[in-house]
């Protein structure tokens, strides 16, 4: 009878998870932001001086356009924990003042909205409206080379 039960609570379980709350969090579905192709390969280096601040935690450098839609962050906790994202406002029209500007962790939007992002997890701050947090890149590490891209 513990089995059943058991079983019946892991059934449960797995059929409530969403493939919905996936998609909002990882920006599967946002109309906002298209599927840019990018990869940095071997250009973020952290001997060289403009990426130098990757070597120290709660540090971040910024890419411009060339790289997403209007540019990344990438940001560096420590150890090996290193996140990218868009600095694109994932949560209105790509307008000029969409572009996200960032000032110690906080990721902001010059809209009249000034919608923020946390950089360290992409998710808004308290009082941004919308569906979706920042827009995740992948992130590979390889001694002082640091790739990211999105496929």
């Amino acid at each position: 009878m513990k089995r059943f039960l058991s079983f019946v609570f892991g059934f449960c379980l797995l059929v409530s998870c969403s493939n919905d709350d996936d998609n909002n969090n990882n920006n599967q579905n946002n109309q906002f932001i298209p599927n840019i192709v990018f990869d940095t390969g071997t250009l973020i280096n952290t001997n060289l001086p403009q990426y130098s601040d990757l070597q120290f935690p709660n540090n971040y450098v910024t890419l411009n356009s060339n790289y997403g839609l209007n540019g990344v962050v990438v940001f560096y906790a420590g150890g090996n924990n290193y996140s990218a994202f868009e600095l694109t406002d994932p949560n209105h029209e790509v307008r000029s003042c969409s572009t996200l500007e960032v000032e110690g962790v906080i990721a902001t939007c010059n809209c009249s909205e000034a919608k923020s992002y946390d950089i360290l997890t992409g998710q808004p701050q308290q009082g941004t409206t919308g569906n979706y947090g920042l827009k995740r890149y992948f992130v590979e590490v390889n001694g002082n080379i640091i790739r990211v891209y999105n496929n």
